[in-house]
């Protein structure tokens, strides 16, 4: 028997029995009941909060206004400036794309202005400048102010720069670079022979400038050479011909990139306008995918070094490889030195099916894969070109047909108008 029989009451782990308290931990008083939150206490500290905040934003606002008025107050930097007009002489190149950092470090770099700040500063708060320094080569002085070369930048006629307009053959480019640096005519022709190989000309262009004289303007020194000059050029176009993938799209197109130059020279020529230039590439590619002669007028210009509207029945019997009349396919070369936007138009040429076009008036050119559509629309060229006060009867015979633009239809053996529109596009440029 234990004590536990002996001793009356529940025993420890029954229900309602006491518990019994660990060893070792004496009993204590219960543990206090955390008095609830004060509404109104947690109401205050979030007013205060709201305040102390709202006070930051006040006074942090004061402050930095008062900061950017400071800052506003104050005068910026003094520019190093030179006074007057300065003495002596120099020459100053600005190459094409320049923009008024580079400018202003070149002028710095001859002694021109004493800063480069004093100079862009003077550009950006004129008005006149804003576009107005054009590429070329500038005769200043030493020790100008930023006003005073600025005035001599921004006037046209300070640029001693030679200018190649889109669209010119390599001889019309040859000439004006002899007239340009008082050269005998003929050298820079000459030169180009010569010196073809140091031109830095891709190989297919065996060793002919035509296509790769990219048009710009071009600074010119005391010293400038033709040879210089004529590697700016095809420097320029490789760079130019290198963009968008241009070789990578005319495989696409199912050219090399010496074919694609070849075509943007054709379109440069034949083209009436700019919005035109697409269209007259799809008209090319059309007819080159059906293996149709091009039988373009601007082809047959080039060959006999002209630039007329007028193309005869005997012209298109020339016997020459630039006779797309008589050969099917592109021209042994470029027919002229293609702008920007000729060699987009040759990359990505409008969508269409078009075989045909033909300029009836300026402004006015109408493409079609129709050929009775365009037997009309060349009688309608003829006649305006008959009315025209201008037009230059050229004893050839009327036209039953035209193709590409041209006023002669290869397919059906018909005689060219007797004012082809070179293509058909009368484009004005010089290039037909």
């Amino acid at each position: 028997m234990t004590d536990l029989d002996l001793t009356p009451g529940l025993s420890p782990g029954h229900l309602g029995a006491p518990v019994m308290e660990p060893a070792g931990r004496p009993p204590g008083p219960p543990a206090p009941r955390p008095e609830p939150p004060d509404p109104h206490r947690r109401r205050n500290g979030l007013a205060c909060l709201l305040t102390a905040l709202s006070l930051v934003v006040v006074f942090g606002g004061i402050g930095l206004a008062g900061f950017s008025w400071l800052q506003g107050q104050r005068k910026p930097p003094a520019a190093a400036d030179f006074a007057g007009g300065g003495s002596g002489s120099v020459q100053v190149s600005v190459p094409e794309g320049a923009g008024l950092s580079q400018i202003a470090s070149a002028l710095v770099r001859n002694g021109v202005v004493a800063s480069s700040l004093a100079f862009t500063r003077a550009a950006k708060g004129s008005a006149a400048a804003a576009g107005r320094i054009q590429p070329g080569t500038y005769t200043l002085r030493q020790r100008m102010s930023a006003a005073a070369a600025l005035a001599v930048l921004v006037d046209p006629a300070n640029a001693n720069g030679l200018t190649i307009p889109e669209g010119w053959r390599g001889s019309q480019i040859y000439a004006a670079i002899d007239k340009k640096l008082q050269l005998a005519a003929g050298t820079t022709e000459q030169t180009a022979k010569d010196q073809a190989a140091e031109l830095g000309l891709p190989e297919n262009a065996n060793g002919t400038p035509e296509g790769y004289l990219f048009p710009a303007t071009y600074s010119v020194t005391e010293d400038t050479t033709a040879a210089e000059l004529l590697k700016q050029m095809v420097e320029r176009a490789g760079k130019e011909f290198a963009r968008d993938d241009a070789e990578v799209v005319a495989t696409n197109l199912g050219q090399s990139l010496y074919g694609l130059v070849t075509i943007a020279s054709m379109v440069q020529g034949e083209a009436d306008n700019s919005e035109d230039m697409a269209k007259v590439a799809r008209v090319i590619y059309n007819r080159l995918a059906k293996n149709m002669p091009l039988q373009l007028d601007s082809t047959i210009n080039y060959a006999l070094g002209r630039s007329t509207l007028n193309t005869s029945v005997t012209d298109t019997r020339l016997d020459s490889p630039y006779n797309t009349y008589k050969h099917a396919g592109l021209p042994p070369t470029p027919i002229s030195n293609p702008g920007r936007q000729a060699i987009m138009a040759a990359v990505d040429p409008a969508p269409g099916d078009w075989l045909y076009f033909v300029t009836v008036k300026p402004g006015d050119t109408r493409f079609t894969d129709s050929f009775d559509v365009q037997q009309k629309n060349v009688a309608e060229f003829n006649a305006t070109r008959a009315a025209s006060p201008s037009a230059t009867a050229s004893g050839s015979a009327p036209a039953s047909g035209a193709s590409s633009g041209s006023s002669s239809g290869s397919s059906s053996g018909s005689a060219p108008a007797s004012a082809s529109a070179g293509a058909g596009a009368p484009s004005g440029t010089g290039g037909h």
